[in-house]
């Protein structure tokens, strides 16, 4: 009884499922049809598995698979030539480990034919092993709106080869956008994103990755202390930093460490060290700002072109040039990207931030204000509207 619950547990055979998806595509099988395929076999497994619990859980899930594949090939017009097709290729090599596994998937899932918003769904489901109503419940969207999203996104890689080595850069990025995307009542998407970059870092020695894993521990450590009782955004300035989680801080120094160390510095890397020497300040008072800006620095220069420039990362050297060198500095700094940024709320956000810090409240009120007019997140504008009523009110 105990083996066949552990079967049967749900992180037991999300576990699985990228493993047996992987060894099907690997081999030639058609993505959508494959998980199709995986789908059914999964749905035998709970039925057959509480009284005949299998030996080998992933041989027994990917034979079934393969079963169905092969009568879904039957049913079809063109069964002679496929069933020759499939007599043709050689035998499946030896399965790879899970790292290998969950690195190809990861692939797939991120194909360049895909839109962004896809890769973040297919990788969430194939990957991540969530239900479409999970994905759909964490992008407030209707379920039969995912659905659509993530048939479209099969499709599109059907008759696509996926033997050819992908871009990492694109994995990194979906990974990242699946952890900033935020949480929801029944997924909570950071810690997913956390769980999957641990699981490609297990799988390449790219220091990148290791970065990305750094960068996402180091900033989901603030998270108990990002939002009050009532749920208002608490700034990184004013959080209570008693709060953060001290484990997470110091694993995610550790990854960096281990990235650092191979001296081939990335984004990742360096926002994750930037995060680091946050994370290390026992008060806003204390932080390093001339090493920070030093990390900025080099992380801007890894663009020469403003237009292609991170905002964040223009934005966020703004903030430091304002600290280490004085507020006005970091004013010019904003002007000078006034024509990339000036229509995005984040612009007139640091705008306000730094005239407050040199004391100009009447132009930083304002500045939060339209700041709080531009935004498009709720609880983001809501924490504008505050500021600029606190501003002004002290200024008063």
């Amino acid at each position: 009884m105990g083996t066949s619950h552990r079967l049967t547990d749900g992180a037991a055979l999300r576990d699985l499922v990228p493993r047996v998806l992987a060894s099907l595509v690997r081999r030639g099988e058609a993505f959508d049809a494959a998980e199709d395929a995986l789908q059914e076999a999964l749905i035998e497994a709970l039925r057959v598995w509480p009284e005949h619990p299998p030996r080998d859980p992933r041989a027994w899930l990917a034979a079934v698979a393969t079963r169905r594949l092969v009568d879904a090939r039957r049913s079809e017009a063109a069964r002679a030539r496929r069933e020759e097709e499939v007599q043709a290729e050689p035998p499946p090599g030896p399965v790879s480990d899970a790292g290998d596994d969950t690195l190809f998937l990861l692939f797939t899932c991120c194909h360049p034919d895909l839109a962004p918003t896809s890769q973040v769904a297919l990788t969430l489901r194939a990957v991540g092993g969530l239900t479409t109503r999970e994905i759909a419940d964490a992008f407030y969207v209707p379920e039969a709106t995912m659905a659509q999203r993530i048939s479209r996104a099969k499709r599109t890689l059907r008759g696509r080869r996926l033997d050819q080595p992908g871009d990492l850069a694109v994995v990194l990025r979906v990974l990242y956008l699946i952890y900033t995307t935020g949480h929801s009542e029944r997924v909570d998407l950071a810690a997913e994103a956390i769980r999957l970059a641990r699981q490609l870092t297990l799988a390449t020695e790219e220091p990148e990755a290791r970065g990305l894993l750094a960068l996402m521990l180091l900033n989901h450590a603030r998270w108990p202390a990002r939002f009050d009782a009532e749920g208002r955004v608490v700034t990184l300035d004013r959080q209570d930093r008693s709060r953060w989680d001290t484990r997470a801080i110091a694993e995610g120094v550790r990854v960096l460490q281990s990235a650092l160390v191979l001296q081939r510095p990335g984004r990742y890397q360096i926002e994750a060290a930037i995060a680091a020497l946050h994370d290390d300040a026992a008060s806003a008072e204390e932080t390093d700002w001339p090493q920070i800006l030093a990390w900025y620095d080099d992380l801007v220069a890894l663009t020469d072109d403003p237009p292609r420039q991170d905002p964040a990362a223009v934005l966020g050297r703004a903030v430091a040039v304002g600290h280490v060198v004085g507020p006005v500095a970091g004013l010019l700094e904003t002007d000078r990207v006034r024509g990339v940024l000036g229509d995005r709320y984040r612009w007139h956000a640091v705008r306000a931030y730094l005239h407050e810090l040199g004391g100009d409240r009447l132009a930083a009120g304002a500045a939060y204000a339209e700041a709080a007019r531009r935004a498009t997140n709720v609880a983001e504008r809501d924490h504008l509207v505050r500021q600029a009523a606190r501003v002004r009110a002290s200024g008063a």
